[in-house]
């Protein structure tokens, strides 16, 4: 009998760009109508696929899934139409395909008119996760050339960057196994905190394992020959254009800020469609892949820009005490207003524990609590979600009680993860007159 091959996993070749819609597989029918199956109640011991496919290069059964997700997708569909019978069974009836039970054609099995389905995936057909920064398939939103996509390279050099068109696609794709680690964006020094981020970390049970601060270098871009003056639009990402605001008027640049999904997108637009009157906002590498020449470089308005990123996995990591750990912890208060907050953060302040983060959500099962007083009537109060980050790791003792402390107040509480921090150097950063300067010399350079 042929040997099974393992089912490979997809590749970003074969993949592209990753979107919702991608992920999304069609229903299969829960139960095939008759006479879809019909089986004669022969026992059958073992069917596989006949030594001619095999031979002809097929690693899969016949009607089975294939090796990237359109054909997965394609064999749904089939599947669909069967179970509506859309399927002209008398085509399928006079190109029979033998069936073979242990090697041996048996004219019982060959009666048999059975509906091939997909082979169920098992433990090897997942391939298993590389070491750590070595191939690893690194999933981030947006497109080559963008910031996280240097944030992914530079949390796990020479891994394999999967892009994806939105955060919950990349979310999905490393739940889904096309993925090995997410890298994704969770707060910037000038733009603050990236609140879809941080939903959709209490969404999905994923669990922080690392994380990496990359500094933020933004460059005017238009196709080459456009000059300044014959702008009328900047295309980039909201929080692009916010920390370039200053600097944009500082040049004279009478134009119209137009908000794009991510700072690469914006520069792919202006070179897919020749905009000649339009310029983007995005980094150097950007402008070298799609082929923009730099107009301004370094136009962020503060020079020290600085975002930070959290590396993902399906598990954590084992916490640990020779490098310094940070730990992110999600909590929801129990009713009792603002006092469950000062307990919480006594606890940390008792032991000694930094906290570096603390940001509240609101409550998005139960976002508005209604308190019935005595005295004064109803009363609606705002129930949230608080995030917070401290210095310490889950191994050390002073944490682990600390967080005792802490679930004798809360009403939920979730560790979102126990990791390394993050010691690069920051940028040097300016203080006012440098800034100054900084606008000034780029105003003397568009004259």
């Amino acid at each position: 009998m042929a040997a099974i091959q393992p089912l490979p996993l997809p590749t970003t070749s074969s993949l592209g760009t990753l979107t919702h819609q991608s992920l999304s597989v069609p229903p299969i029918p829960r139960r095939l109508p008759q006479p879809a199956l019909r089986f004669r109640r022969h026992l059958v011991e073992c069917i596989t696929h006949r030594p001619e496919i095999s031979g002809a290069g097929c690693s899969f059964f016949h009607g089975a899934v294939g090796p990237s997700l359109a054909d997965w997708k394609s064999t749904c569909a089939i599947l669909s139409a069967v179970g509506r019978g859309e399927v002209d069974n008398h085509h399928h009836e006079a190109n029979p395909v033998p069936a073979v039970v242990n090697g041996h054609e048996s004219a019982a099995a060959a009666t048999l008119d059975v509906v091939q389905l997909p082979r169920p995936l098992t433990i090897a057909d997942l391939a298993p996760t590389p070491m750590h920064g070595s191939r690893l398939r690194v999933a981030y939103q947006g497109v080559p050339g963008a910031y996280s996509e240097a944030a992914a390279g530079k949390a796990y050099p020479e891994c394999e960057a999967i892009p994806c068109d939105q955060f919950e696609t990349a979310f999905q794709a490393l739940q889904l196994w096309i993925a090995d680690r997410a890298v994704l964006p969770v707060e910037n020094s000038l733009g603050g905190s990236i609140h879809r981020n941080y939903d959709l970390l209490l969404r999905h049970h994923l669990h922080i394992v690392g994380e990496v601060q990359l500094p933020v270098h933004h460059c005017l871009m238009a196709l080459p020959g456009v000059r300044r003056e014959c702008l009328t639009r900047v295309l980039s990402h909201p929080q692009a254009l916010a920390q370039c605001e200053l600097t944009l008027s500082g040049m004279g640049l009478n134009v119209s800020r137009e908000a794009f999904p991510d700072t690469a997108g914006a520069a792919e637009c202006v070179a897919a469609n020749g905009l000649r009157d339009a310029a983007a906002i995005a980094s150097a590498r950007a402008a070298e892949l799609y082929g923009l020449e730099v107009l301004a470089d370094g136009i962020q308005d503060d020079p020290s820009n600085v975002t930070r990123f959290v590396m993902l996995s399906r598990e954590p990591i084992i916490p640990r005490t020779d490098r310094p750990f940070k730990t992110s912890i999600v909590f929801a208060q129990d009713g009792e207003g603002t006092s469950v907050l000062f307990k919480v953060l006594s606890a940390f302040a008792f032991r000694n524990i930094s906290l570096t983060k603390i940001e509240s959500r609101p409550h998005r099962n139960r976002p508005i609590r209604i308190v019935d007083e005595a005295d004064g009537g109803t009363a609606k109060h705002f129930d949230y979600m608080f995030y917070v980050d401290f210095q310490a790791s889950l191994a050390e003792a002073r944490a682990q009680n600390a967080l005792g402390e802490v679930q004798e107040f809360t009403s939920f509480l979730r560790v979102l993860g126990s990791y390394p921090m993050d010691m690069t150097p920051w940028p040097r950063a300016h203080n006012d007159d440098d800034g100054a300067d900084h606008a000034s010399n780029l105003s003397s350079q568009s004259r």
